[in-house]
């Protein structure tokens, strides 16, 4: 599992890629640091190349959330694949992000 999080205009995009279980998720914690300390930009979530994400990669992305709501910044997920959709579906994260 690799993060990547590079800076575009007004915007913190971080890029994840490989599998975001309960393994991975302690390092993409720390890797992810950066978006809740820049709070003033919109923060993109591509999950382009995320080929899964179990329950402890989904309290990450709610953890940014609830810090950018806190501030009043916007996420956007993009590129989430079928099997993703189904589980932003199934645990109510569709409503919660805005989806791209």
């Amino acid at each position: 599992m690799t993060t990547h999080i590079q800076e575009n205009n007004n915007q913190l995009i971080a890029s994840f890629s490989g599998r975001l279980d309960t393994a991975a998720s302690v390092q993409t914690a720390e890797d992810v640091k950066p978006l809740l300390e820049a709070m003033d930009k919109e923060i993109v979530l591509d999950c382009n190349e995320l080929e899964y994400i179990s329950s402890s990669g989904l309290r990450i992305f709610l953890g940014i959330r609830k810090e950018a709501a806190k501030n009043g910044s916007r996420v956007i997920v993009r590129n989430i694949n079928t099997d993703i959709r189904q589980v932003f579906m199934m645990t109510g994260f569709i409503s919660l992000f805005e989806i791209q």
